[in-house]
């Protein structure tokens, strides 16, 4: 098959509807399929089976800033791209964002795919509902990364919706060298990983919080960027505790979690669906995360990590403290987070997705 797989966020920066595609890319390519990503790029192509539709600008969108490109020169690339390409399938991450993605629901250039990766609420939703539903009835099939995205769509918009959770390349995190820190061979202080962009609802603040308030000897990696990287920086100033490493790769994340002794994800809210949850478990680091609903689609309390309330610094502290300071119920976690990682596989997922494709090119 002929697939293109169309992502509505700048595939020059990280995040994790374009980690989705990237992984689906590789997958399907893997297997023989020509695939290639079509998605804004703020910068040169980052592999050669992107075709690039012009810089991203950044928008508001579900609490957080969003490289989309909703321009008129985008959305013409979007068109010439797709009758270049001549897709046997295209799949459509986001169908509904401004820009490539709600063009190629448009103009339907082929059987489409559509896989809703968003949760929490949506202003656009409710203000355009009857363009919107309009809009859907572009897509032939439309697929949801969670209940919680499930949620969304639905309330809004209506529909039916195949419910395919968000898949992970295991293998490429497992084969990944950890990093090799001086201070972890000389037997020092846990690490504790961050990695997200710096911003509310990723919930940054509330990790400092929880160790500045503690005199536990940790250290913690803190990854990305973000609107608050300043002020957030600037509040552990003196405390060296802290390592800010700025935007990582996806290998240099990898990397990271394979040497971490703790992964933590202190999120607000907005979150659909865990996938660097699932990364961290495959990479055998302890997770501990806030208790919100897109979480618990993949990790269950004290079974495969530690779950606490959204927001609450000194819960956050205290289960950190748990697992840095008790090796076995760390190792237990690791354990039961290892299993739960491998029903997420990124080869299950495509092998659905690829099901999909097959019936919608029957005749």
């Amino acid at each position: 098959m002929r697939i293109g797989l169309v992502c509505p966020y700048s595939l020059s920066v990280p995040g994790g509807v374009q980690a989705q595609v990237f992984g689906m890319a590789r997958e399907l390519r893997r297997r023989g399929h020509e695939t290639r990503v079509l998605g804004p790029c703020d910068g040169p192509p980052p592999f050669a089976y992107v075709t690039p539709l012009g810089n991203s600008l950044p928008t508001a969108a579900n609490g957080s800033i969003a490289p989309l490109a909703p321009d008129p020169p985008a959305v013409l690339r979007t068109l010439r791209a797709l009758n270049d390409e001549s897709f046997d399938v295209v799949h459509i991450h986001e169908p509904l964002a401004p820009g490539p993605t709600l063009t190629s629901v448009v103009v339907h250039p082929a059987p489409t795919v559509g896989t809703f990766h968003a949760a929490g609420t949506s202003a656009s939703y409710r203000a355009l509902r009857p363009v919107l539903q309009r809009i859907l009835n572009g897509l032939d099939r439309r697929v949801v990364v969670s209940k919680d995205a499930l949620d969304l769509v639905r309330s809004h918009l209506g529909g039916e919706y195949t419910v395919l959770y968000n898949g992970v390349e295991l293998e490429r995190i497992r084969s990944t060298p950890a990093f090799v820190d001086s201070d972890s061979d000389a037997g020092g202080p846990p690490s504790v990983f961050f990695c997200g962009r710096h911003e509310h609802r990723k919930g940054l603040a509330v990790l400092i919080d929880a160790v500045l308030g503690t005199e536990r000897n940790v250290r913690v990696w803190v990854a990305g960027h973000g609107p608050e990287t300043d002020v957030l920086r600037d509040r552990t100033r003196h405390d060296d505790r802290f390592e800010w490493l700025g935007r990582v790769t996806d290998g240099e994340k990898f990397a990271r979690l394979r040497s971490a002794d703790v992964f933590c994800a202190p999120s607000l809210g907005g979150e659909s669906f865990g996938v660097v949850l699932i990364e961290a478990m495959a990479a055998g680091t302890t997770v501990v995360a806030s208790a919100l609903d897109g979480y618990q689609n993949v990790a269950t309390d004290g079974v495969d990590a530690l779950l606490v309330a959204p927001g609450d610094a000194a819960a956050l502290a205290a289960a950190l403290d748990r697992v840095t300071g008790d090796r076995a119920v760390a190792a237990a976690l690791r354990r039961a987070g290892d299993e739960r990682a491998e029903q997420f596989s990124m080869r299950s997922l495509v092998d659905r997705y690829e099901e999909i494709y097959s019936g919608l090119l029957r005749p």
